[in-house]
């Protein structure tokens, strides 16, 4: 069995962690790293039976995560600070939201940047009282900087002059030059608040997003990692609102993200084990080529199967632009480059 599908079945509960031998853990470990969920593990396996060497890293590295998301739910508190005098409400997202509403996919998650949503007429409000508050540009070339402002779904990315911690500030949550157009609107107005006092948004529009971000917005980067955060979401959500499912669908279809949604109930049933209810649990035969990428790893964590890597990366890139708008960028990219 490849590392792969060995750190995939020890997330799922699949297999015991007191069955592999050094040359596993050295693989599964490996891959982990790569995928940015050897602390997720770390946590998965915490009563595990472990051998001493991997249980020492694993302690570490939950350390080290606990430390990440202090410093992640600092970020936020420094970000509702700065925006707080000209009253800009903002809502958290990806890592931060997971963390911030205490969610069981928080636990060990890596966490990057400090993203947020903002109303787009409060756009620039929000560029102006970050600025002033010590964060400065990250992309100094005039035309990335004209790009992300006419097209993309955020402000170019920010990183602050003393803590060194980027922020992405959204005003929706796919490009502007997107096929899918979800409801921003709808995103903030039906956001909950947190016990710590931030907004996050409400429970479908969080899996529509998380699902928009893996299969509407990228090549599948980073995607055992966010399908893992899909299977958790479910699992929290479902058995707190018998509900939910239907809420899920009805939010799919207001941000047109249904075909993307669905898509990754499956592969997260397929990979994690993820009870789907009735109605959602068929089979697709392109689901076949996700589970190839996501799963496209040899034993040292290496990426593997570059032509579908680079078939997803195209795709991503298609997704995101018309036919013309795109043959411009990649030929002014390539001049530039």
């Amino acid at each position: 069995m490849s590392a792969v599908q060995t750190l995939v079945d020890l997330l799922a509960g699949r297999r015991a962690a007191v069955d592999l031998g050094p040359r596993d853990w050295d693989g599964v470990i490996g891959v982990a790293r790569s995928e940015a969920m050897l602390a997720t593990l770390a946590c998965r396996l915490e009563a595990a039976d472990l051998p001493p060497s991997v249980a020492a890293l694993f302690a570490d590295q939950r350390i080290a995560a606990e430390v990440a998301q202090r410093q992640a739910l600092w970020e936020a508190e420094m970000a509702r600070r700065a925006l707080r005098e000209q009253r800009i409400e903002f809502v958290l997202l990806k890592g931060t939201a997971y963390a911030a509403a205490g969610l069981s996919c928080s636990a060990g998650r890596q966490i990057g940047d400090l993203d947020i949503l903002v109303l787009q007429s409060d756009i620039g409000r929000a560029e102006n009282e970050l600025l002033a508050a010590e964060w400065e540009w990250v992309k100094p070339d005039p035309y990335d900087d004209a790009y992300y402002r006419d097209h993309m779904h955020e402000l170019p990315p920010l990183i602050h002059k003393a803590r060194d911690r980027m922020i992405d500030v959204h005003h929706t949550i796919l490009p502007r030059t997107h096929r899918i157009t979800p409801d921003a609107l709808a995103l903030m107005s039906d956001a909950v608040a947190t016990g710590s006092g931030h907004a996050v948004l409400c429970p479908a529009d969080m899996m529509c997003h998380c699902a928009a971000h893996m299969l509407a917005d990228g090549d599948l980067q980073g995607g055992l990692r966010n399908l893992w955060d899909f299977h958790c979401l479910t699992r929290d959500f479902a058995a707190a609102d018998p509900g939910f499912w239907g809420k899920l669908d009805a939010r799919a279809d207001l941000h047109g993200l249904r075909a993307p949604v669905r898509r990754a109930a499956r592969l997260s049933r397929d990979l994690y084990g993820s009870d789907l209810p009735s109605g959602w649990d068929g089979q697709d035969p392109g689901d076949g080529r996700y589970r190839r990428r996501l799963l496209a790893r040899d034993d040292w964590g290496r990426p593997t199967d570059f032509a579908l890597q680079q078939a997803f990366y195209i795709r991503s890139h298609w997704l995101r632009m018309p036919p013309a708008m795109l043959a411009r960028h990649l030929w002014t990219k390539w001049r530039t480059r």
